[in-house]
């Protein structure tokens, strides 16, 4: 196996480095502070084929593979997880449930315009008593002549406010049913569609996250992605690909920690040298480097599984439990490593050791991961 960047990745990641110290870097505190979704910068992102990196080029899309989509996150969430978290959520939950399972004049209508950023996109399955057990859902849509009638609530809904639209979640059946749900994309401006309130959170500050409010809202059933009881099945296999965009999340939070902390362990002093000469530092630096490389093996070799159309549920739920887990304990030595000044918000791991913990609960928690794993090894 060939573990370089290919000329793609080569060219992904030199380009968010410096797309990154241009238009990222220099105001991430100040969004993180006021919980600013910066709208902008995805629109840039956006011009750059960042947003539509998985989309084929017939669509207005990048064309590319997992491959170099993993790259794509883990420099982007290098410099800030929330960037990172808001171009995967963008990419893999709503724009991919319409690039897999819309139909060609779904295709046509929505993706040249999710690939371009002209449309940011949610995605909508979670509810408030609903989270890891989905199927107990309580948003419906009725038919009524050639409309679906939906009532209810979503909520931890990324770009829940700012999207221009959502791919939705819904129960047509019996709560419970696996094959009772259906999923919907619903654009901005449809009557009885609103976002609600929007979530004050520890970390991904600058990653909005809202609920969206359905109140009589007419959707066409043009608007269905699939078929009448498809969506949870479809959203599972989404959450399948989205387990690599959270794996990649957590790769790049962790090796964003791992800079600081090396850069940081040369040049502070203590008893008349580096502190990276005392081998209880230089020993937890040596641990975090191993753990971020075995993380990224396991992302990318879900990410090849994907490429090659093979089943990764498993390999996919691996990689996002180990990198998430690792993302926390990675960032949360780089706040040791720095001592008091890593508990203050003038030094960046403060920030990646809040990004962190995002990643062992967001598209299924650890806990939700072991679950899958257990179950696919004892089939």
């Amino acid at each position: 196996m060939n573990f370089a960047y290919n000329e793609n990745q080569v060219m992904i990641a030199d380009m968010i480095r410096k797309f990154g110290e241009e238009h990222i870097r220099p105001k991430m505190m100040e969004w993180d502070e006021a919980q600013t979704f910066p709208v902008e910068v995805f629109k840039k992102l956006g011009e750059l084929g960042l947003m539509g990196v998985l989309v084929p080029t017939e669509y207005g899309g990048s064309g590319f593979s997992y491959t170099e989509y993993v790259t794509a996150i883990v420099e982007l969430s290098r410099i800030c997880g929330s960037i990172g978290l808001s171009m995967a959520a963008h990419n893999s939950l709503c724009t991919g449930h319409i690039m897999t399972f819309g139909n060609e004049e779904q295709k046509k209508k929505y993706l040249p315009k999710l690939a371009t950023a002209e449309f940011i996109g949610a995605w909508g399955l979670t509810e408030v008593g609903t989270g890891s057990d989905s199927g107990g859902m309580n948003t419906t849509a009725v038919l009524e002549g050639d409309h679906y009638v939906i009532n209810g609530s979503k909520n931890f809904i990324t770009h829940g406010k700012s999207g221009d639209v959502a791919v939705v979640i819904v129960r047509t059946g019996q709560k419970g049913d696996s094959h009772g749900m259906t999923a919907f994309v619903i654009e901005k401006g449809t009557p009885g569609f609103t976002a609600g309130r929007k979530e004050n959170k520890l970390g991904m500050r600058a990653s909005e996250t809202c609920e969206l409010i359905f109140v009589n809202c007419k959707v066409h059933k043009s608007q269905m992605l699939g078929k009448v009881g498809d969506g949870f099945i479809q959203a599972m296999k989404v959450l399948d690909g989205g387990r690599i965009s959270i794996a990649s999340l957590g790769v790049g939070i962790a090796k964003g920690a791992y800079d600081a902390s090396v850069k940081y362990a040369k040049e502070r002093e203590q008893f008349g040298k580096p502190i990276s000469q005392f081998q209880a530092i230089a020993f937890k630096l040596a641990d975090m480097v191993t753990e971020i490389e075995a993380a990224e093996l396991l992302t990318y070799k879900a990410a090849d599984m994907k490429n090659k159309g093979e089943k990764m549920t498993k390999e996919g739920a691996i990689a996002k439990y180990y990198s998430s887990e690792v993302a926390v304990r990675v960032s949360t030595d780089a706040v040791q490593i720095f001592g008091g000044y890593g508990y203050t918000k003038d030094f960046p791991v403060e920030k990646y050791y809040r990004d962190s913990k995002l990643c062992t609960i967001g598209e299924g928690t650890s806990e939700i991961q072991k679950l899958v794993i257990s179950r696919e090894i004892l089939k």
